[in-house]
């Protein structure tokens, strides 16, 4: 059974950088594409940024490309997202999750593993 768990959030000011980590367990987790989604209140969940199992093919959602970037560490067994030049926009509950895909993907139901979020603000 593959658990994930989010650390990292909490509360930045506009400009700031925060990084999340993903910590995965449970499977081999070279057989895993991560995901990490958001969810702002009375807004539906958003795709953020993928990678592959590999770690060579990553996607972003164009509201992040360029300010956030995500990387695996398959010895660590860890995923990151590093977070730059945050936006009081980007303010959710951000969520890993892992699919038995191989690429990077933004197709929720790609992902059967969700952790519990980490809550991310971020003030004008």
């Amino acid at each position: 059974q593959v658990q994930l768990v989010e650390s990292g959030g909490g509360l930045v000011q506009a400009g700031g950088s925060l990084r999340l980590s993903c910590a995965f367990s449970g499977e081999p987790f070279v057989s895993y594409a991560v995901g990490w989604f958001r969810q702002a209140p009375g807004k539906a969940r958003e795709f953020v940024a993928g990678i592959s199992r590999g770690g060579k093919n990553t996607d972003y959602a164009s509201s992040v490309k360029g300010r956030f970037a995500i990387s695996r560490d398959n010895a660590k067994i860890t995923v990151y997202l590093q977070m730059n030049s945050l936006k009081p926009e980007d303010t959710a509950v951000y969520r890993c999750a892992a699919g038995q895909t191989p690429w990077a993907t933004q197709v929720l139901n790609e992902y059967g593993y969700w952790g519990q979020g980490t809550q991310v603000t971020v003030s004008s």
